[in-house]
This record gives structure tokens, sequence and C-alpha cells, in this order.
């Protein structure tokens, strides 16, 4: 199944135009606190859940755009935002 992508400035688009930019961690760790321990789990930790997690994609064949998208894992389809737990 084709990996469809809403970019927030041009619509849908085949996935094929976008680069993955990983999960989405929230801020980068400060600076001036920053053990490599922190650093390393920032960098490198990811959740990769089974169901709907948040990403970071780059509209590389279009506008160029960084967005945030949310992505339903099992089904490779990008959501609205995440489903309220049971």
């Amino acid at each position: 199944m084709a990996l469809t992508i809403t970019c927030p400035i041009c619509g849908p688009r085949n996935g094929y135009e976008f680069r993955y930019g990983g999960e989405e961690k929230g801020p980068r760790p400060e600076e001036n606190n920053l053990t490599p321990e922190a650093w390393c789990d920032y960098v490198h930790l990811n959740e990769c859940v089974a169901g709907v997690q948040q990403e970071w994609w780059f509209h590389r064949d279009g506008c160029g755009a960084w967005f945030t998208i949310f992505r339903d894992t099992t089904t490779n389809l990008q959501t609205e935002q995440p489903e309220a737990s049971q």
C-alpha cells in the first residue's frame, strides 16, 4: 500500500516525495545540562509503537517544509490525531 502524506502547504501527495525525519520527540534537551546519556536517549531511543505515533516529515520534492503528522504504523495511513486510549 502506497503512503499518501498531506503536506500542510501542498496538500495530499505520494509518500515518495517526502523524507522521514523520525519520531517527534518534543523539544531538544538543554545544551548546558546535557549528559552523553541524555543526548543518546534523545537521538537514538525510538518508541516504535504499533499504532498511532507522531512523526517528522520533510517535503523533499515539493515545498521543502518540515512538518509533523500522526501515522498509524499498523496500516501506514496518516491520521488527523492520535486515537483516544481505551
